[in-house]
């Protein structure tokens, strides 16, 4: 397997596919990273170059991926919180941050219904 950033990307699929299982990385972005490093979008990744993969690397060290954006944004998020602002205070309570209608949806973030009581299974 070929690791990128530290994830072991699928041998199977394509690159420009392969890429987006790198946390940060879109397709979007994996489509500008691979017309830098000169790589096809169709090259399977297990038919890569051991040059071809150092140039991705070299590329994908441009962007912040992984461990630094998932600590960036768990630091936007507890700033949130700290200043106790409504987006922050929504995080803490686990609803939806960005507006969405909670009366009859939601149930993605506000996990599975509870009953008043709380006995019913």
């Amino acid at each position: 397997m070929a690791r990128i950033s530290g994830v072991d990307i699928p041998r199977d699929k394509r690159i420009v596919i392969a890429l987006t299982y790198v946390y940060g990385l879109g397709k979007n972005t994996a489509i500008k990273v691979l017309a830098a490093a000169g790589v096809s979008e169709e090259t399977r990744v297990k038919n890569l170059t051991e040059d071809e993969l150092g140039r991705i690397r070299t590329e994908v060290a441009n962007f912040k991926t992984e461990g630094d954006l998932r600590r960036e944004v768990a630091l936007n998020i507890k700033r949130l919180q700290e200043i106790g602002s409504y987006r922050g205070m929504r995080h803490r309570k686990g609803l939806p941050t960005r507006g969405q209608n909670t009366r009859n949806n939601a149930r993605t973030r506000k996990g599975p219904r509870r009953t008043i009581a709380n006995k019913k299974k």
